[in-house]
């Protein structure tokens, strides 16, 4: 592993440990801390044994940095507004009217600009015989079908919670429509990752 990716790694696991000093909701962080560590053990595998380019290493790693963040305020509560407005005097709630917590939609859309990328670079390795262009659409797909799994997951694991519970761990913020408006902007940050993709998987 270069000496970048291991500042990289070292920090995401220094905002990971910041994350857990006195947690507001311990069980449901946890819950969703626990695909934070699956997270960082695969990438540390597959990077071992298919190794990333440094961008794409890091592109990873700022998603579960940025994913530790949100899973501390479950999602639905980081206070990027009062962030925003201590740091900026900006409101973004007031300039685009919004009416709940946006942060995990930020993190759903992240997650096709973070790992396509990455997905592209594994691809090519698995297949040599793929085209930039042709990793690119299995990538994207494997970011559907993931996208996709993740949300089944997540309804499984809020059966077992209380009502109460289930609305914090999954943060819909009484949208209907949540789930398949995270896989639609994961979806869109894979497709607009297709200019990195470009130049990475030569």
């Amino acid at each position: 592993m270069s000496p970048a990716k291991k500042a990289v790694l070292a920090t995401v696991l220094a905002v990971f440990a910041a994350t857990w000093i006195r947690p507001l909701w311990p069980v449901e962080q946890a819950l969703h801390s626990s695909l934070t560590v699956v997270g960082l053990v695969a990438l540390y595998l597959v990077d071992r044994r298919w190794p990333l380019g440094n961008g794409a290493f890091a592109a990873v790693c700022g998603f579960i940095a940025l994913h530790c963040i949100g899973a501390r305020w479950l999602y639905s509560n980081v206070p990027y507004e009062q962030w925003s407005l201590a740091l900026l005097g900006w409101s973004p709630g007031e300039t685009f009217g919004w009416h709940r917590n946006h942060f995990d939609r930020l993190i759903h859309l992240l997650y096709g600009l973070c790992f396509t990328p990455a997905l592209v670079q594994v691809a090519r390795r698995w297949w040599p015989a793929l085209s930039p262009r042709q990793a690119f659409v299995l990538a994207v797909m494997a970011v559907m079908c993931t996208s996709l799994l993740y949300e089944w997951l997540e309804w499984a694991i809020a059966l077992l919670l209380s009502p109460e519970a289930a609305e914090a761990y999954n943060g819909q913020q009484g949208d209907m429509w949540d789930a398949h408006a995270d896989m639609l902007l994961a979806t869109v940050g894979s497709v607009l990752a297709w200019p990195a993709t470009r130049s990475s998987a030569r």
